[in-house]
């Protein structure tokens, strides 16, 4: 059964000009694209988003940079492509992150990690729905 996940191409990677090369990697490895749009958050929606860790130390200097620049967002769609997404991503941290992983290619640090995808299914819902309506998405 095909699932949906959300995908962030944070600032960094946008500014890179990197952006194309992670979507090909995608597209290369099953998912489709079935939402996807070019923003930038405000120092609030960033907080919105993150609202999770809220208390975590990282917290103001994430949502800082998340709204530093332009950021793309998707929704992939895929069987396992919760699973299968966080795999192509790699470690949180670019430095840890298998070779050939977006991070791995394309981040620098744990913040500065070039993408963002959900991480459960509960997460993948809360996030699509930050960012899409259904209207926007593909059927």
């Amino acid at each position: 059964m095909k699932e949906r996940t959300l995908s962030i191409i944070k600032p960094d990677c946008v500014a890179a000009k990197n952006a194309g090369k992670v979507i090909d990697l995608l597209e290369a490895n099953g998912f489709s694209i079935i939402g996807m749009k070019k923003i930038k958050l405000t120092k609030e929606q960033a907080e919105g988003f993150y609202i999770v860790h809220k208390e975590r130390p990282f917290y103001g200097s994430l949502t800082g940079f998340m709204s530093e620049g332009a950021v793309i967002v998707m929704v992939l769609e895929k069987e396992n492509a919760i699973n299968d997404y966080r795999e192509l991503m790699g470690a949180t941290n670019s430095k840890e992150a298998k070779p050939g992983t977006i991070r791995a290619l394309y981040g620098t640090d744990i913040e500065r990690n070039a993408v963002h995808g959900s991480d459960s299914k509960e997460s993948a819902d809360y996030e699509i729905g930050y960012f899409f309506n259904a209207l926007e998405l593909l059927q």
